[in-house]
């Protein structure tokens, strides 16, 4: 593990993207404000669905505290704020009338952003569907993803003319998987196999979202996709078979249909709802970059004589195809998470190879840890640190990588662990919402001004 002073950096290309990231539902807090409406997560927070209890009515209070926050990231000497748009703050109902008031503090935000000399990078899907559309059906439901376009649409006429780069959804595979298929995210649906038209809707919310927002003149259009590569448990033949799988619907079930039009098998194709094939044309429209999430691999196998398996707080029943194992021998952050750095130059030299010129420039949109407080922010250091080699070392094999955002940029609400988990670079007193930055946002500083520094000698 590094300890200061830390090595430098190796130089990235000329015009790489420094940032930072954040999500609407997990730092904006003042839920009763400008007309917003509630969100399924809202809905998911008042049943006591957050284990240790933080009020996520609250958040981070971004909403009173944007300018300090942006000050922040101006502070870092960041390129770009990966932030979300609250679609119920926009449309409250899911569908309808647009509120006006809601999109004024986004309005608000991005002018700060661009004072600082800041890229707003807005997400307009981060996990916060509008509570009407969630008791509705959805994403299993497929008028959630016409709606989701003309929201897109609603945000885009106020906003376009400011925001450098544009993503539309975070992360279907988990909206799907720990959403709709195994109930620990909201809306708490547990339909294990039954929840894959909830990948369907979303990804063509996408596409529909992509077209939306180029019709009204939005500058560079992407998504952020979570990826994991997938190891099998053993050497035998039902640990491969279950390890593809896991792969299949985790990984490829979503980047097949973005970047190539197809879902990677005639079966799973044949349970997806409405006209696929039309559909997956709207999907698969060119995108301008492509968002990769990275955490962590997974190490899956055959279930164990129908024993549930479970890894990082999730609970996977007994009885479907595959059981999730501990990563053996590796270091773990505050969430049990294994830190596997070369895990993301393996992801992206694998995307790179199974897409080839089918693969757009890639933004890495999501990258971090969490550890229990700031006297182990040391090791959050190392952690950045030694993926920013990683994805040096992917760039160096090719790889056409364009920017990085770390999660986050401040402690925030982490969905149902609460206040527990803090990923941020400054820390946040949930009592009295003060930011504190850390050794880790002064290194990341660094890092940046030293990589700006080479690029403009």
């Amino acid at each position: 593990m590094p300890t200061p002073p830390y090595e430098p950096l190796p130089a990235f290309p000329p015009g790489f993207l420094w940032g930072a990231a954040a999500s609407a539902f997990q730092t904006e807090g003042a839920a009763d404000t400008d007309g917003k409406g509630p969100s399924g997560w809202d809905a998911f927070a008042a049943a006591g669905r957050i284990r240790d209890g933080a009020d996520a009515s609250r958040g981070t209070g971004f909403h009173a505290r944007y300018r300090e926050d942006v000050a922040l990231l101006a502070g870092l000497g960041a390129d770009a704020f990966r932030f979300s748009v609250s679609w119920p703050r926009v449309v409250p109902g899911g569908r309808g009338p647009v509120n006006a008031r809601g999109l004024d503090f986004y309005d608000r935000l991005v002018d700060e952003l661009c004072r600082h000399g800041i890229t707003p990078a807005p997400t307009l899907y981060h996990w916060d569907t509008p509570l009407p559309l969630d008791e509705a059906g959805g994403w299993l439901d497929r008028d959630t993803a016409e709606r989701f376009a003309e929201y897109a649409a609603a945000v885009a006429a106020r906003l376009a003319d400011r925001v450098g780069m544009w993503m539309t959804l975070n992360e279907p595979a988990e909206v799907t998987l720990l959403g709709y298929a195994l109930g620990e995210h909201a809306p708490g649906r547990r339909l294990l196999f039954d929840a894959l038209p909830a990948a369907h809707h979303q990804l063509l919310a996408h596409g529909l979202a992509a077209r939306a927002l180029r019709a009204a003149g939005a500058r560079r259009v992407g998504v952020a996709v979570s990826h994991s590569p997938v190891l099998a448990a053993g050497e035998g033949e039902a640990d491969r078979a279950a390890a593809g799988l896991y792969d299949t619907l985790t990984n490829h079930l979503f980047s097949d249909p973005l970047l190539t039009g197809a879902y990677p098998d005639g079966a799973i194709a044949s349970l997806m709802p409405g006209p696929v094939a039309e559909d997956l044309a709207v999907i698969a429209a060119p995108l301008d970059f492509y968002g990769v999430n990275y955490y962590h691999p997974m190490v899956v196998g055959a279930p164990k004589e129908g024993a549930p398996s479970g890894f990082g707080g999730v609970a996977v029943p007994g009885d479907l195809p595959f059981g999730l194992r501990e990563y053996p021998g590796a270091e773990r952050t505050g969430f049990g998470w294994p830190v596997v750095p070369e895990g993301l130059r393996e992801l992206l030299l694998g995307l790179d190879a199974r897409y080839g010129r089918r693969l757009p420039p890639v933004v890495v949109t999501e990258n971090g840890c969490s550890y229990d407080d700031a006297a182990e922010d040391h090791r959050r250091i190392a952690f950045l640190d030694a993926h920013l080699r990683s994805l040096h070392r992917a760039i160096g094999d090719g790889v056409d990588v364009r920017g990085y955002f770390t999660w986050s940029l401040t402690d925030n609400i982490e969905w149902v662990e609460g206040a527990a988990q803090r990923f941020g670079l400054v820390h946040v007193d949930y009592a009295t919402l003060e930011r504190t930055p850390k050794a880790s946002y002064r290194w990341y500083r660094e890092v940046i001004a030293a990589q700006k520094g080479r690029a403009a000698s």
